[in-house]
């Protein structure tokens, strides 16, 4: 085996590896309780040498999968309004941030207290950056309120934190759509 082929396997270990993950944190609201790293390697096909080469501890895969999930959050935004008015690009992106807080809870469960705040501390910023986008597109459109802000968005999203697993699909949709129609341009 070349060491071009050795790489792409890594590449695609590691990818499966956090996927796995990924499902396993979005599955129940202590995602990181029941998060067994023997069943994620199970699940993506390595053994449990391979997800540790990868990831030392728990809480770097965990990280990972937060990272992987705050990035594809904020990647999403400029095809987003490239497709759609600005109002409704809003709508699709805060029903994307509806999977992301799912697997969010799952991080969050998984981390301890403090390591959790410096991860948030460290990429929260991404997540303002592109709300705040949204939001400005959506007032120059005249379809969004003036004085609304990425923070209030956020206070109100976290809502989502306080469903429990059982209600998540019936409730989670019906927030953002709560939310959207409060920000619309009266």
């Amino acid at each position: 085996m070349t060491g071009r082929e050795r790489r792409s396997d890594a590449v695609a270990n590691r990818r499966r590896i956090v996927e796995a993950a990924r499902e396993e944190l979005s599955r129940t609201d202590d995602g990181a309780a029941e998060l067994r790293l023997h069943r994620v390697a199970k699940a993506a096909g390595v053994g449990q040498g391979t997800l540790y080469r990868h990831f030392p501890t728990r809480e770097h895969l965990v990280a990972e999968v937060y990272e992987q999930e705050m990035s594809r959050l904020v990647d999403a935004v400029a095809p987003l309004l490239a497709e759609h008015s600005p109002l409704e690009a809003l709508t699709r992106w805060l029903e994307h941030l509806i999977d992301y807080a799912r697997v969010k809870r799952g991080v969050m469960a998984a981390i301890e207290a403090a390591a959790w705040r410096d991860l948030y501390s460290e990429q929260h910023h991404r997540l303002d950056e592109a709300l705040d986008l949204l939001l400005d597109r959506g007032r120059a459109a005249g379809e969004v309120r003036a004085g609304v802000d990425a923070t209030d968005v956020i206070l109100l999203l976290g809502a989502l934190s306080r469903l429990p697993d059982a209600e998540w699909e019936p409730r989670a949709h019906t927030l953002v759509t709560i939310i959207v129609d409060g920000l619309r341009t009266p």
